[in-house]
């Protein structure tokens, strides 16, 4: 009998999963069963600000797919939630809609991929929900509201509705207030602004991706932000909203207050505070939950070996053994699509290969920590590791040799006027964490330098000229080397593309439409485009080096 796999949740990673279990389906190894509480085919969520601004169509942002799947024998359910689960006998209660008949479905293994979903602060005159205690809806559309939809004019940013909902702002003209500065709620503010939206962002800390940045950094972007007409409104805690009733009785957004008494009128608040897992029916079946559902190293869930979780709803740690502390692990879930996807390949071919009786499967890698990429016109940022060492700190003995505490080495360089900034931490010449702003070229090298644990030259400021005027493409060491990472998203490298480029993929969209580089957060567009002309001036990508 082929193995009944259901999951629960058909987003990015969801759709991914069920990509890569095609072989299984087409053999006849598994059934699979998806179940999507959007009445959409799966999109990628990573450019809904794009959409939302209007720089990209959303023909751009479908993952296609599910026609794929259900040929392949898939039965792919939109529109519809999971209800509960029954653990002991195996199966889900789904509901299509108020007023349709649930329905079981029977599952031999149970896959969670669920995502997370905007949250919401807590601001008087906007309701709270407690979402650890809340039973899954039978409407896929409360799914996030849980009938306590926002007052009009307020709203968060992570499917298409909102996203609509922000265009239609947009495409008006009108004054948004962005409350939070981390990557989102800053990409969101500045293509907003180059739309023609008066925009402003509202964040209690001293600097903009405040969890990302250090102060140089942070400094010189909130710089760059004001230049490209963005107010911002640094130290300003938010407290309440104020509501007004518009001649139809609906009640409105019109402002937000700060603590200090600000008062900031607008027509829209878009909330960008972060996200959370969406968990709360993994809570409801009695599975072990913190930040996310606990998963092991294999994906499997701690409470049961047949359920598994993958993407962002997937909280990664090692189950204690019995009578250890009780206390929940440290960590969360990622946040980001690159990882997500990579749990989900591997836990597709772990899947075949159990099926097929193989043991070949390597074991999941650990996740290197996140390079956070910034997506604006004009403003070039990329950051890696924990930046609160200070040039001028005092650590431990630098004949600390061989020793994980061996002493932090920092150089920074600065020219806010010209909106540029680059700091880099070491230990023992290796590079640690950095942060570029402004210096593109540089940044790339660093996050290159980084993916592979390299040593700096031990004269860091070599580095900056790859940003100078007599920089030549070619003459990099390492740029162009067949291991050097081009899209983070999907792990695909510089050989990659020059394979593609080789088998007549001439163009950007035929090398991501081959390599899937590029259908993440898009970032790595331009990228690909430089590795193209350089395949097409050289005939080929460098060797590794030794």
């Amino acid at each position: 009998m082929p193995e009944r796999i259901v999951v629960i949740g058909y987003g990015p990673v969801g759709a991914r999963f069920v990509d890569e279990l095609e072989p299984a389906l087409r053999a006849g190894l598994v059934e699979v069963t998806v179940i999507g509480a959007e009445a959409v085919d799966p999109y990628n969520r990573v450019l809904v600000a794009e959409y939302a601004v209007g720089h990209t169509a959303l023909d751009a942002m479908s993952l296609g797919g599910s026609t794929t799947a259900v040929d392949a024998g898939a039965r792919i359910l939109t529109g519809a939630t999971v209800t509960s689960i029954s653990r002991s006998r195996r199966f889900v209660s789904i509901s299509r809609g108020v007023g349709t008949d649930p329905e079981q479905v029977p599952y031999d293994r149970l896959v969670f991929a669920t995502g997370a979903r905007a949250n919401v602060p807590t601001l008087d005159g906007v309701p709270r929900v407690r979402r650890d205690h809340l039973a899954p809806p039978s409407d896929g559309r409360m799914l996030d509201s849980a009938g306590g939809a926002l007052p009009a004019g307020i709203t968060v940013l992570r499917d298409l509705l909102d996203a609509e909902a922000v265009l239609e702002a947009v495409s008006s003209g009108r004054r948004i207030i962005v409350l939070g500065a981390g990557v989102l709620g800053m990409e969101i503010a500045l293509a907003a602004a180059s739309a023609g939206a008066e925009v402003c962002v509202v964040y209690h800390g001293g600097i903009p991706m405040a969890r990302s940045l250090d102060r140089g950094s942070g400094t010189v972007l909130a710089r760059a932000a004001r230049q490209a007409g963005v107010t911002m409104l640094d130290h300003s805690r938010a407290e309440s909203v104020v509501l007004r009733h518009d001649d139809d009785g609906v009640a409105r957004f019109d402002m937000l207050v700060c603590a200090d008494g600000k008062q900031i009128a607008g027509d829209m608040l878009l909330l960008s505070c972060g996200v959370s897992a969406r968990s709360e029916l993994a809570r409801s079946a009695g599975l072990d939950v913190a930040a996310g559902i606990l998963v092991d190293a294999t994906l499997r869930t701690w409470s049961d070996p047949f359920v598994y979780a993958i993407g962002d709803c997937a909280h990664i740690a090692a189950k204690p053994a019995p009578g250890a502390s009780s206390a929940l692990p440290p960590g969360a879930p990622s946040g980001l699509i690159g990882p997500g996807w990579r749990q989900a390949d591997w836990l597709a071919v772990s899947m075949i290969a159990e099926l097929t009786g193989s043991d070949s499967t390597p074991a999941l890698a650990p996740e290197r920590p996140a390079l956070v990429m910034l997506k604006a016109d004009g403003i070039d940022l990329v950051a890696a590791g924990d930046l609160s060492a200070d040039p001028w700190d005092s650590g431990p003995s630098d004949n600390t040799a061989g020793c994980e505490h061996a002493a932090l080495q920092v150089a920074e360089w600065a020219d806010p006027q010209h909106g540029r900034y680059v700091k880099m931490v070491t230990r023992q010449g290796v590079l640690e964490a950095f942060a570029s702003v402004g210096m593109p070229r540089t940044g790339a090298e660093l996050a290159l330098l980084f993916q592979r644990g390299s040593e700096l030259p031990s004269d860091r400021s070599v580095l900056l000229r790859y940003d100078g005027p007599d920089y030549e493409p070619t003459s990099a060491n390492d740029g162009f080397a067949r291991d050097a990472t081009v899209c983070w998203c999907n792990a695909v490298t510089v050989g990659s593309v020059a394979d593609s480029a080789a088998a007549g993929d001439g163009t950007v969209a035929c090398v991501s439409a081959a390599t899937r580089a590029g259908t993440g957060c898009g970032g790595c567009k331009g990228r690909i485009a430089e590795v193209i002309d350089w395949f097409a001036q050289h005939g080929e990508a460098r060797e590794v080096p030794a």
